[in-house]
């Protein structure tokens, strides 16, 4: 596996994109509005970041309430995100998602809960 993403919650997904591409040369390669988010994926050449704008109530929304701007997952890219999933069960990881799902730009998707892994959101993402 390898890094995917950092999934970075934002109130002003604009403002942060255009800071980002100035000070880190990193240029918008997809946006687009899904889930109640206005997201963007910024190019940092082997991984993405990926700004999350709420547009509706929902998660971001919500995370952004409670804690403010920053950091809310970590993706990890793998070619085979069931048998990871099955691995995890193995481990008696707690799953958000049970089976993978449809996610942004298209990928499938399912996030682990970040009480079995360090505090961290972890989103598996198979292109």
């Amino acid at each position: 596996m390898r890094i995917d993403h950092a999934g970075i919650a934002t109130d002003d997904a604009d403002g942060l994109a255009d800071l980002y591409t100035d000070l880190f040369d990193t240029p918008v390669v997809h946006e687009e509005r899904f889930e109640g988010m206005d997201v963007r994926f910024l190019d940092c050449g082997n991984s993405y970041l990926e700004l999350l704008e709420p547009i509706d109530e929902g998660t971001i929304a919500r995370y952004l309430d409670r804690n403010g701007p920053g950091i809310h997952h970590l993706a990890l890219a793998t070619d085979d995100i069931r048998g990871v999933l099955d691995r995890m069960e193995g481990h008696g990881v707690e799953r958000i998602d049970e089976e993978p799902r449809a996610g942004a730009w298209g990928h499938e998707v399912a996030f682990l809960h970040p009480k079995s892994t360090g505090g961290v959101l972890i989103e598996l993402v198979e292109h």
